[in-house]
Order: structure tokens, then sequence, then C-alpha cells
């Protein structure tokens, strides 16, 4: 699976790049994986749909350190957590939580 801007295997990108920011987002608008919406801009659509809340169950978020596919309902009650691996997510993502999901 190709995701668009990662920089290394746990989805990193030049914009996040922490030990925690190992997630990527399929975007509504394009169906593509980015590691953030900077490189969604930067390398894809940039388009600026956002998962309409009936579509929180579709499979959209990827844990860049087990490879698994989580439904956004699934990433939005993680704790910050993987729950299939336990790796630990960047809480401050939730900062730009308005520019991927509807609220």
């Amino acid at each position: 699976m190709q995701i668009k801007g990662a920089i290394d295997r746990e989805t990193r990108c030049e914009h996040y790049h922490n030990e925690n920011d190992r997630i990527a987002v399929k975007f509504h608008c394009c169906n593509e994986y980015f590691p953030c919406y900077l490189c969604h801009k930067q390398y894809g659509c940039g388009g600026s749909d956002v998962w309409p809340k009936e579509k929180f169950d579709h499979k959209a978020i990827l844990c860049g350190n087990c490879k698994t596919e989580l439904t956004i309902t699934e990433y939005l009650a993680s704790s910050y957590h993987c729950p299939s691996c336990d790796a630990a997510f960047n809480p401050g993502c939730a900062l730009h939580g308005h520019l991927y999901f509807e609220k």
C-alpha cells in the first residue's frame, strides 16, 4: 500500500515525525492514504472533503506500526493507542480532526 508523503515505514512525514506520529488517514475526497493534511495538499488532490458521520464505520485510518486499518469510530475511541498492537498515536492529531472528520 502506497502512502503518499510518507518518509518512513511507520507513516511519519516531513511535517509530523515524532515517535508517536504513526497513522495515515484515507482522505474522503480521493480515497488515498496520507500521513497528514499537509501531505494531502502537497501530494494529493488537495480537496477538502471530510468524512461524513454516517461513514465513520469505514476503514480510513492506518496504524503505521502494524498496518491494521481502523474504522474512524475505532480510531476516535482508541484513546490514542492502536487497538490491535497497542502502539501509541499522537494525541495532538485531534487538533486537526476537523480537517478529516465531520463534527
